[in-house]
């Protein structure tokens, strides 16, 4: 099955199109990020993500709920805390 893709593009025209509509989820009060300096670009590197597997997973229902609790995105939420745990036991 062909997995389905997250990545949106747009043109500079469309994105200042969205914004007049309103339709930007940027925040204007947003902070803005420090510079990550030219040292941290000397060593930066991508690294595109392997695939995902799809799984049935019982969980304790408290535990599904605490993370759904934090709003949209737990499940996402709930692998990042469990690639965190892989990442803690590999070091």
């Amino acid at each position: 099955m062909k997995e389905k893709s997250t990545i949106v593009r747009h043109s500079l025209n469309q994105v200042q199109a969205m914004r007049e509509r309103g339709e930007d989820k940027t925040s204007p009060e947003a902070p803005e990020a420090e510079s990550l300096g030219a040292e941290f670009w000397k060593s930066a590197r991508v690294v595109m993500p392997r695939g995902k597997t799809s799984v049935h997973l019982r969980l304790d229902s408290d535990v599904v709920e605490w993370f759904k609790a934090n709003g949209k995105g737990h499940l996402t939420r709930m692998n990042a805390v469990l690639k965190a745990y892989v990442e803690a036991q590999k070091h």
